[in-house]
């Protein structure tokens, strides 16, 4: 899976929720890892992919890579860069 390839600290599924829940499951995933650390989040194509890595990059966060995997869902990989 796409996940060995980027070492994080943290992952979050909000493959089973819809906007803007995914977006505010995303955010508290984010608040509980320290400045540096990295997340997973899990999500599904479409709306997800299209809005979650915009608005985490906007509150100044650092989207390091955005992977698709076999199951056609998407790894999405973010620097908490503020606490």
């Amino acid at each position: 899976m796409a996940d060995r390839e980027i070492k994080f600290d943290a992952q979050v599924d909000i493959t089973d929720v819809v906007c803007p829940v995914t977006l505010v499951k995303a955010k508290v995933a984010l608040e509980e890892l320290d400045a540096g650390q990295i997340l997973c989040i899990r999500m599904n194509d479409g709306e997800p992919v299209q809005n979650v890595p915009r608005s985490i990059k906007d509150e100044g966060h650092q989207i390091l890579k955005l992977l698709r995997n076999d199951d056609g869902t998407y790894n999405l990989f973010v620097r908490k860069l503020e606490d």
